[in-house]
């Protein structure tokens, strides 16, 4: 389905028909072939500042960390019910984060890419803070997933009837399936989750975001990733490094 109408429809299936999507590179896949490019210098952060301390929203929906005029920059296509993304953030992302984003070299940013309903659930609620409490709240959804899942599936019921109101389902799916309680634990108080919730145009953009991304940039499955506005066709922090590397972040 190519319209971001139809991708609205689908946020009522079930968590278990969307995980296939979650993408597992083969192992032998290196990426884009290349020459390395010279050493780039480090750039030194703001004063009193670290790199990975400097986050921003974009107009594309993302949020970047790092330096924002980095020469290599990534994105990083993400969903928060992937397992593959999961894993990423558990072995990849803070390498990323500790010795090419703290260099000033490398940036990140991290678009919310939804297959599910429980999946724009969640991006809502992360997005739901400052653009400073963004990552650390991911962290905290992909740190925790197999715990969400197990509370998430029962919830899925709530929706399955069809009789859940377009504008309650993100809040139905939260409270029941204990987000409301998670985030709270982390900050977002209730009243700010059920406002941020009540919010389906930002559902809406969310949708309609993934839908552009996909056809733009050929996306097969998450975690996908751009360097310098390139997909790189790789899926794990052990098939990135090395692309990095040639970029010239070593």
């Amino acid at each position: 389905m190519k319209l971001a109408s139809a991708r609205i429809a689908l946020l009522a299936l079930p968590l278990a028909l969307n995980l296939a999507a979650c993408k597992k590179s083969d192992d032998t896949a290196t990426g884009t072939a290349s020459e390395s490019a010279a050493t780039l210098p480090n750039v030194p952060a703001p004063a009193g500042k670290a790199w990975a301390d400097v986050v921003s929203k974009t107009a594309d929906g993302g949020y970047v960390m790092g330096n924002p005029d980095a020469a290599i920059k990534v994105i990083e296509f993400g969903s928060l019910t992937c397992p593959h993304c999961g894993e990423f953030a558990e072995k990849g992302f803070p390498k990323l984060r500790e010795s090419y984003i703290a260099s000033g070299r490398v940036s990140l940013e991290f678009r919310n890419f939804v297959r599910d309903p429980f999946d724009t659930t969640m991006a809502m609620l992360t997005q739901c803070g400052t653009p400073d409490t963004f990552y650390a709240l991911t962290e905290q959804v992909y740190s925790n997933q197999k715990d969400l899942f197990a509370k998430l599936q029962p919830a899925a019921t709530a929706i399955q009837s069809g009789s859940t109101p377009p504008d309650k389902l993100f809040t139905v799916l939260a409270d029941k399936g204990g987000l409301i309680d998670f985030f709270g634990a982390r900050g977002i108080a209730r009243d700010q989750a059920l406002a941020c919730l009540a919010k389906t145009d930002a559902a809406k953009t969310l949708a309609a975001n993934t839908q552009s991304w996909e056809d733009k940039y050929n996306i097969s499955g998450t975690p996908t990733f751009l360097v310098n506005g390139k997909n790189v066709d790789v899926a794990t922090w052990e098939q990135l490094e090395p692309i990095l590397q040639r970029a010239g972040a070593r």
